[in-house]
């Protein structure tokens, strides 16, 4: 199977789960572990391609200029990553499908499943950096979905909200980090970075791109000081938590580590903060979960331990430590699903996770016990389990460590505390909760799970046993493969032999199971009696009050800056926004100065000026009647935009003139809907002599500001225009337009095909734009006095002043005074759709396009809606924009995508000669199918927005919007 198969089959799965019935329980899990099932069997069979140091590599083309190509890499260390995410994964499902209950929303929980599966193997294999943190970010989504799935707690609200927020924000981080990595190296593409160690540590901005890398891992491990937020993600269900502990999220912070250990490990600063960061959260996480008395709260700063522990070895900058640090991830992966599903199965059967409760539970449920205890003992690293072996190699990384005096000293002590308190937080997971008296007041009587709610529970804590019991048979070659591409050359010698003789590490083990094991017998009762509580010292380390006092005072700082800088007046807004582009405008002009040149005017330039003339008279006019006539103002301001489409002409530029005209006519329309919801001005009758002078000083200041913004620009256009400027620009495009774009029409190629993904942006902002104002303008309610009757209508009969809302009394206006008007315009649609389609197919080769035709077709639907009234347009005909958007959005991509899938970057146009009957040879562009994605958008999205705005008043007419006593007969 292609890798570019295998990632996209769970998003596909997701989209297909999102579809299914509510009640679908059986085919939602079905669908999910087949899913995961079939990627983990694909996965496995790639092992031979990767044992020897292999590499598959897929890229395709995007944007190789930018070095922005999606390049899928699997090594070693991604096919031990991905094999946890999609093995983990199946069973992960099968355990959902029974502990997911049936009044649940099933469909939306395994849609984000999939999806967050999905995005964590992205993750893993991807060989481009940017593309890596692309996916980062979707399991920070995705993630923030599963952990606030139950949306109605209070408690899943803020776990997925914090997590979101810490894990968000070290994206931020990893992405300026990743673009100064890419910057050092001169290339984001992975193999590239891996094997440039040296330059990258020895470069002026490695010490700041580390940093930044850095917060982007810790904040996703959890890793002191941002460890906080993990406990609190406890709230999503628990095949989640099983999920995101053992092969996903908390586990992309340790993976970034790892991949890029070869690049940038070995100096000062990693050792430092890597290790130190690890060890901190090693001891905190483990002495933080003796006190927890909810079994996923002490699984949780358990985990926060282990994660802790994998730091610290990757930040010791030893190759034999790398390799325990990814034994180690195996080992966690296994024990830690299993210990999660194992207190789903207590919650689920019993009805609480209380350990205080909790007690006597073997005699009821002995086969769980029986795995949860030995999945325990692998968590304490007790022998003969797998994670004894990876602890032993930790030990021995700990005590062999050639640093300064007290780091020797020091970290054998810290990784045997860390070892005695997990022995202690085990044996509370396993002695409190299994043996002792009979429980007696449980929410539930305990008894066993279904069978196959335990299967992956039982097919995970055979696999500790047998790594544990035989591990140079069992998982040394896999961690031979997963461990060479971390270590980024040869393996280190080491041995995976249960027995290595008396040494250090061995004699560490046993003072941390015998002390592990007194530390949990001295403190046994006051753990069960809830007596023991955090000193003092570690309440001061809490992150979770750090970072809510941490928002409420950024809360407290925006709210005031926003009274600082703004106002309910929307002409002091205005002042303020013009006035900063002002100065960002000037600051440039005075630093290198500005000067204009001698090139020779155009001939018959008098005309022009005369032309621009009018339009300043215009401009001027409009800015006078602003204040008293808004329909007049409006009017002038038409002008100016016919006075452009003018100058656009002069200049040679029909496209942009053909283009200005429909966007002059569109914005009309606009602005003419708009206005009828603007209050009425309320002049002050006696002002007072202060507020007359205020209003002088600030319509001076007004004046001044209009001046330089004014005066500014037509010094940079005289300044532009007088200049003679290289046009190796422009003979760029005119020399590619017709051999590589397929078209002479140069401006419509630079926008479908050179320029094609800067389209695709801005149709998307088009749609963006069209969905928020629509939004707006539901909840928009009109002010009272725009919706009043004239004075003197209100005082006729309510009868007559019903008929001068709509003197025929028709249901719409094209039934009643605008009779004739409707015919017309309704005759106008055709020719006007005949001329849409002109300029469309026109549009590569002459002026038009797809921008320009969407907007003359929107222009004739509009029309309609003007004379005929909404009500009756809707009636005749359904123009349904959100589908014309979502088809041309589709349309657009599938045709960038063509091309990628064909082996070219993205968007590359391709073109066709066809022969047809009658209409002879044809040439094709593939470029037609994306004008037929911005042609969709552009009208789908006009129509979004006026149909939004004419719908406000048929509800300013209902007779709950009309003044008491006047009811419509169905006024538009």
């Amino acid at each position: 199977m292609s890798l570019i198969v295998l990632l996209l089959l769970p998003f596909v799965g997701s989209c297909v789960a999102a579809i299914l019935p509510h009640n679908a329980r059986n085919a939602e899990s079905l669908l999910a572990g087949l899913v995961a099932l079939v990627g983990t069997v694909q996965v496995a069979m790639l092992y031979p391609q990767i044992a020897d140091g292999g590499v598959i590599r897929e890229e395709f083309l995007w944007l190789p200029s930018l070095g922005l190509n999606l390049v899928l890499r699997l090594d070693g260390f991604a096919w031990l990553f991905s094999l946890l995410v999609l093995g983990i994964g199946t069973l992960v499902a099968l355990y959902a499908r029974y502990y997911m209950s049936p009044q649940d929303p099933v469909p939306r929980f395994f849609a984000f499943f999939l999806a967050f599966m999905g995005a964590m193997l992205g993750l893993v294999i991807s060989g481009n950096l940017i593309q890596m943190v692309f996916f980062w970010e979707l399991t920070s989504l995705f993630s923030f979905l599963l952990i606030g799935y139950w949306h109605h707690r209070a408690d899943a609200r803020r776990g997925a909200y914090m997590a979101l927020m810490v894990t968000g924000a070290g994206g931020l981080c990893l992405l300026a980090g990743v673009l100064l990595l890419g910057h050092i190296v001169g290339s984001y593409d992975l193999d590239k970075v891996l094997v440039a160690g040296d330059a990258i540590r020895a470069h002026g901005l490695y010490p700041v791109m580390l940093t930044l890398v850095l917060l982007g891992a810790l904040t996703k491990s959890a890793q002191f000081p941002f460890h906080f937020w993990l406990p609190h993600a406890m709230a999503a269900p628990t095949p989640v938590s099983a999920y995101l502990h053992s092969a996903t999220m908390v586990k992309a912070g340790v993976f970034l580590l790892a991949r890029l250990w070869p690049s940038l490990s070995g100096s000062e600063q990693w050792f430092w903060i890597v290790s130190g960061a690890g060890a901190c959260t090693l001891m905190l996480g483990a002495y933080a979960a003796m006190f927890q008395n909810d079994l996923k709260g002490l699984l949780a700063y358990s985990t926060i331990s282990h994660l802790g522990l994998i730091t610290l070895l990757l930040g010791l900058n030893s190759p034999l430590a790398a390799v325990a640090a990814v034994f180690h991830i195996l080992n966690h992966a296994t024990f830690k699903a299993s210990l999660f599903m194992a207190a789903g199965i207590i919650d689920h059967e019993s009805g609480t996770r209380d350990i205080r409760r909790l007690s006597g539970l073997f005699r009821l449920i002995p086969f769980t016990a029986t795995l949860a205890m030995v999945a325990s003992a692998a968590m304490a690293g007790v022998p003969l389990m797998n994670g004894f072996l990876s602890k032993e190699m930790f030990f021995a990384e700990t005590v062999f460590i050639s640093s300064t005096a007290w780091v020797e000293i020091a970290l054998p002590v810290v990784a045997t505390l860390a070892g005695i308190f997990s022995v202690a937080y085990s044996l509370r997971f396993t002695v409190d909760v299994f043996f002792g008296p009979k429980a007696t007041d449980l929410p539930h009587t305990p008894h066993e799970p279904p069978r196959w709610m335990r299967a992956p529970v039982e097919l995970l804590v055979l696999t500790c046993l047998v790594v544990g019991v035989f591990p140079a048979q069992s998982v040394a070659p896999f961690l031979a493969a997963a461990a060479l591409p971390v270590v980024g050359g040869e393996l280190p010698e080491y041995s995976l032999a249960i027995w290595h003789g008396w040494n250090a590490p061995m004699v560490m083990s046993l003072i941390a199971m015998g002390a592990g094991v007194l530390l949990y017998v001295l403190l046994r009762n006051q753990f069960r009696h809830g007596r023991l509580r955090y000193p003092p010292v570690i309440e001061r380390f809490n992150g979770k009050r750090m970072f809510e006092r941490s928002q409420v005072v950024m809360m407290r700082l925006a709210r005031r800056i926003e009274l600082l800088l703004t106002t309910r007046r929307l002409q002091a807004q205005l002042f303020m926004l013009v006035l900063v582009a002002v100065l960002a405008g000037l600051a440039p002009m005075l630093y290198s100065g500005l000067s204009w040149g001698d090139r020779p005017k155009i001939p018959g330039s008098g005309v022009f000026v005369i032309l621009w003339l009018i339009a300043i008279a215009c401009a001027l006019g409009a800015a006078w009647q602003a204040k008293y006539h808004r329909l007049a103002a409006l009017t002038m301001v038409s002008v100016c935009g016919l006075m452009t489409c003018v100058t656009f002409v002069w200049f040679s530029a029909p496209d942009l003139a053909l283009t200005q005209l429909v966007v002059e006519v569109v914005t009309t329309v606009l602005i003419l809907l708009g206005l009828r919801w603007l209050p009425r001005r309320i002049e002050e009758v006696a002002p007072s002599r202060a507020t007359l002078d205020r209003a002088k000083l600030r319509r001076l200041r007004d004046l001044v500001l209009a001046l330089a913004v004014g005066g500014g620009m037509a010094l940079l256009s005289y300044s532009m225009l007088t200049r003679a400027t290289p046009n190796f620009i422009s003979e760029f495009y005119l020399s590619r337009a017709l051999p590589q774009g397929g078209g002479t029409n140069v401006v419509n190629v630079m926008l479908v095909d050179f320029r094609g993904f800067d389209t695709l942006g801005e149709i998307t902002v088009l749609a963006a734009v069209a969905l928020t104002v629509f939004a707006l303008l539901r909840r928009f309610r009109p002010p009272k006095e725009s919706m009043q009757l004239p004075a003197q209508q209100r005082s006729l009969a309510p009868d007559v002043a019903t008929d001068l809302v709509n003197p025929r009394g028709a249901d719409d206006t094209a039934l009643g005074f605008m009779m004739v008007p409707a015919v017309l315009v309704r005759l106008l649609l055709p020719v006007a759709v005949i001329v849409s389609m002109y300029l469309f197919m026109r549009g590569h080769n002459q002026p038009g396009g797809g921008f320009v035709a969407g907007l003359v077709l929107s222009v004739a639907f509009i029309l309609q809606y003007m004379v005929a009234g909404t009500q009756w347009v809707e009636a005749q005909m359904r123009l349904r924009p959100l589908r014309w958007m979502g088809t041309g959005l589709l349309c657009a991509t599938v045709t960038g995508l063509g091309a990628v899938a064909l082996g070219y970057p993205f968007l590359t146009t391709h073109t066709a000669h066809v022969h047809l009957p009658l209409l002879g040879d044809l040439h094709v562009a593939s470029a037609l199918f994306f004008d037929i994605g911005v042609f969709t958008v552009v009208v789908g999205s006009t129509l979004l927005i006026l149909t939004a705005l004419g719908h406000q008043s048929v509800r300013s007419h209902r007779p709950s919007s009309l003044p008491k006593g006047i009811a419509p007969k169905g006024a538009v």
